[in-house]
């Protein structure tokens, strides 16, 4: 079992930054690869980014190309969203999720464990 916690949310004016945490406990984090995800209200859940069990691959989906970067420190069983340039569009909940992969999936219906999300609201 992996609980997961996502904090960092919080309300931020377009084209400011803001770095999401979601940190684990249980069964070593390191065994899980790890995937962002949000939900805006009346739309399904979309996939942000996901990261390998080792750090080492990632994968953006092409909304938050170039903007969002997701990293991991295994050591302290955390990992990271920076969001940087931030737009209205990226108001949302957003929710880590953990699966024994290798690499994760851009599907949620691979992720065995989620956190409880954290809101990211993005003013004009």
């Amino acid at each position: 079992q992996v609980q997961l916690v996502e904090s960092g949310g919080r309300v931020v004016q377009t084209g400011g930054s803001l770095r999401l945490s979601c940190a684990a406990s249980g069964r070593t984090f390191g065994s899980y690869a790890v995937g962002w995800f949000r939900q805006a209200p009346g739309k399904e859940r979309e996939f942000i980014a996901r990261i390998s069990r080792s750090g080492g691959t990632t994968y953006y989906a092409d909304s938050v190309k170039g903007r969002f970067t997701i990293s991991r420190d295994n050591a302290k069983n955390t990992v990271y969203l920076q969001m940087n340039s931030l737009k209205l569009e990226d108001t949302a909940v957003y929710y880590c999720a953990a699966t024994p992969g290798v690499y994760g999936s851009s599907r949620p219906q691979q992720y065995d464990y989620w956190g409880q999300g954290t809101q990211v609201t993005v003013s004009a």
